[in-house]
Parts: structure tokens; sequence; C-alpha cells
């Protein structure tokens, strides 16, 4: 039987919607966890960091995208959240919608009371917009600037203080997807800001490299203000060097004690493959990484001993920022 996965490397997306309509397709390209959960995951957890992609003939992706993902659905997201024992999620609009967030947004009205999202905007996008996206469960805005190349702190912080100006009359947040040079760099204007901020994935910090690398130090400071949460996600994607994950915990460690009250935890699923590939052009397929979530989420023990603190990251953090 052709497989989801064959269909999707036998050419182009065009081809593949084609091609999918034809046959039955099988297999679940999106990953599932392999590793079941060691530890009780207390009620009302959540996943603060996935995203959904659609049929690619009803979501369109961006011309100027980087990359093009598989499929990864709302059903398969739901089967991901039952293995975790996760009751809760947040979908963040990934960027190869650019700022048609239709996809995340029927994601979220899928999955009803249980999501919230994160949108990608710019100035095109009307107030009128954002009403709308409030209704439906969006929290806050997602700033790319990691995968759209952003590594100026002038071009940043501009991309910043418009964010600022669209969200701060509306008890939203701004989430930032870069590294830490540029946290660093805009730590100044990130510890006055008027608006709760949130950090991807450990901020783009190297776990090879430790705590003593340059701009974790600020990324540590603005957590330890309550300025800033900051994801521990991500970490078996572009963190981590070694299978065991062992590297990852002491930046996860560092960043509990700075402040417990402001980490969240996410998968980061389907873990799609965004990294650059020599000779993979934006519009060939990029293959999500078969990223093992039991495995990586029976981390979170390792790293946060204490079952209270873990509630805390699990369950209180994310209802406060996501207003569950």
């Amino acid at each position: 039987m052709l497989t989801r996965r064959d269909v999707l490397k036998s050419g182009t997306i065009a081809a593949v919607v084609g091609i999918a309509g034809r046959h039955q397709i099988a297999e679940a390209a999106a990953p599932q966890p392999k590793t079941k959960v060691s530890f009780d995951v207390p009620a009302g957890g959540c996943d603060c960091h996935v995203h959904v992609f659609g049929d690619p003939a009803r979501y369109p992706f961006f011309a100027g995208r980087t990359y093009t993902p598989e499929v990864a659905s709302v059903e398969e997201l739901r089967q991901l959240l039952a293995a975790l024992r996760l009751e809760r999620v947040v979908i963040v609009q990934p960027s190869v919608y650019g700022t048609d967030n239709s996809c995340t947004l029927d994601g979220i009205r899928q999955l009803g009371n249980r999501a919230r999202g994160v949108a990608v905007i710019d100035d095109k996008t009307s107030e009128a917009d954002l009403d709308a996206m409030a209704k439906v469960g969006i929290r806050g805005i997602r700033l790319n600037l990691a995968t759209s190349g952003i590594t100026d702190p002038a071009a940043a912080r501009q991309r910043f203080e418009n964010g600022v100006a669209r969200v701060r009359n509306r008890n939203w947040h701004i989430q930032f997807n870069t590294q830490p040079s540029v946290i660093e760099a805009l730590s100044p204007q990130l510890l006055a800001s008027p608006v709760p901020l949130v950090i991807d994935h450990f901020s783009g910090a190297s776990a090879a490299r430790g705590v003593e690398q340059p701009g974790f130090g600020a990324l540590i400071n603005l957590v330890k203000s309550g300025k800033t949460y900051v994801k521990i996600s991500g970490s078996a994607d572009s963190v981590s060097t070694r299978e065991d994950l062992a590297d990852v915990a002491p930046l996860a460690k560092a960043l509990v004690a700075a402040n417990p009250q402001r980490v969240l935890w996410g998968t980061n699923w389907p873990h799609p493959g965004s990294s650059q590939v020599a000779g993979r052009k934006p519009t060939d397929l990029a293959l999500h990484v078969q990223t093992d979530d039991g495995k990586v989420l029976n981390m979170l023990p390792v790293w946060v001993p204490d079952a209270a603190t873990r509630k805390l990251i699990l369950v209180d953090n994310p209802a406060r920022l996501y207003g569950f």
C-alpha cells in the first residue's frame, strides 16, 4: 500500500495533492511517541509549542518560505496529546504560512477550549483581524527572527517595537524565535517591555556550549526578572547533540532555578525539518524529524525533580499566560 511518506517523497506538493486523491494513504508521517511517559503528568498539563500543517490544497504555503513541510493533522496532534497524557495545547503559527493564520486558527477551532494559539501578523493585519483571532483563542504574536535570518539587533528591535504597538492593549504576549546574541542585544528593551515576552526553544542556545555561552546569561536575567517566559522545547531537534539529551540538563536546570514561574514546556511537534540542507530548495519537501516525544517528556523529571515545580511548568504557568 502506498504510504503518505512515499507520496510526499514522490514529487512536488502539487503532485502530492493529485496522487493523494487517488490512493489510500496509510502511514502517519507526523511522529508519535514510542516511549511511554514514566511519571505522573498533572491534570491540565499543556504542550506549549506545536504546529499544524494542513492539506496544501486547502492551506497554501507562503511563497517566501524557507522550507516545505509534510502534513501534520489535528487528528495526529490529538494522538500525540493522548500518548503524552496532556490535556491542553498551544498551536504556534509556523513560518511556512507567512501571515495567513487560517490553518492555525482552524486547528484551534477543531480542538475547542483545550487549545490556544500564537499568530504571525504584519502591518496589513487589521485590528478587526486581531479581534477575530482573539475570539478563536490567539493569545500572542510570534516574531520569527531566526527563520527570517534576522540577526541584526536594530532590525530585531524595530520588529519588537512594532509588535508591542499592536498587542499592548490586548493582554497578549510577544514570542521570539531567535538566538542568544539577539536576546542579549535587546535586553534593555525587553526588560522594559510593557507586554509579557516568551522565548522559544531555550533561546536557540546550544546545549554543547553550556550555561556560560554568550547570551545565555541575558536570558537567565530576563527569566529571573519575571518579564520573560522561556520554553524548554525543541531540545531534541535543535538544542542537543546527544541522543540521551544529557547535555540539555544544565540549561534547563539553570532556567528553572532562575524563576520556575516563567518556564514553559513544549514538544515542537511535529518537529519540522526546517534546518537548512545543502542543495534543498525551499519548495522541496522537508521531512519531519522523527523525534520520540515520550522520551523527551521523560526528561522533565530529570531536569525538574520536584513534582510541585513540574506542575507549575506544565499547568499553572500556561494557564496564566494563555488564559486556560
